[in-house]
């Protein structure tokens, strides 16, 4: 693995759990917070701890509903959970589509401080326009095949940093809308198969003898705070709105645009 430390590692597992659940961007942090700390790229086998954890994370808080939405989605019940199971594959498809293609992008081009910085700004604005003007409220008992095709290509634009997997599903799924309540959890459910799809795709990469105690860290940290995130924004957006996150967006973007410029 890359020369990381076990402190750079918990930092790193701190920002993934958060940015996965939380509509602030994984990527964007992940990408920014070595620039801004002058840390080495952890590297591939990093990559894959931290998608290990929160797919732990997602798995430990959910692991009944996917019980039972594989157990009336796999045996064909015409049932609300039977339906919602179809609907979370048909909203994965693009992401995955998306993701395998522009792989080389994400992880070079669209990784530059300015885009991100702009994204963040940009999906912000379109958080906030979009939540506050949302009227019809409806939960996931109430989706529909359409509706979950859009929120899976809204997940196709998270390959770019800065917009936020979260951020993108929960929008799509209020502008079509679901409560806030159904569009976050409707959103976590959907995480489940592209993390996990994403952590296989890069463990096959690995060499051996990549698990070491900063591979570990990061595993712990990011299922622990992910498991914690997901929780905070289920019960937080039950009575408010999603604007603190939108505020930190635009905050934070526009101190990534500042110290762009500085730093020329």
């Amino acid at each position: 693995m890359a020369e990381i430390t076990v402190w750079q590692a918990a930092v790193l597992g701190t920002v993934q759990g958060l940015g996965e659940f939380l509509p602030i961007s994984s990527t964007a942090h992940l990408a920014l917070v070595p620039w801004i700390m002058g840390w080495h790229d952890p590297g591939l086998a990093f990559d894959v701890a931290l998608h290990l954890g929160t797919l732990a994370a997602v798995l430990g808080f959910f692991w009944r509903d996917w019980v039972v939405l594989l157990r009336h989605g796999l045996t064909g019940r015409r049932t609300p959970q039977g339906r919602l199971f179809w609907y979370l594959v048909l909203a994965t498809v693009p992401g995955a589509a998306f993701g395998y293609l522009l792989e080389d992008l994400a992880a070079t081009a669209f990784r530059a401080p300015w885009l991100i910085a702009l994204m963040l700004i940009v999906m912000g604005l379109v958080l906030y326009l979009v939540d506050a003007r949302a009227r019809r409220q409806k939960d996931l008992a109430g989706l529909s095949a359409v509706d979950a095709v859009l929120v899976g290509l809204a997940q196709a634009v998270a390959v770019v940093p800065g917009v936020s997997r979260s951020g993108a599903t929960i929008t799509a799924a209020r502008a079509l809308g679901c409560t806030r309540e159904a569009a976050a959890r409707f959103s976590f459910l959907l995480s489940t198969p592209i993390i996990a799809g994403a952590g296989l795709l890069e463990a096959t990469r690995l060499g051996p003898g990549t698990v070491d105690a900063p591979f570990a860290v990061g595993v712990a940290t990011s299922a622990l705070v992910g498991f914690l995130a997901i929780g905070f924004l289920l019960r937080y957006v039950a009575t408010r709105s999603f604007n603190l996150f939108v505020w930190y967006r635009f905050l934070l973007g526009t101190a990534v645009l500042l110290l762009w410029l500085v730093r020329g």
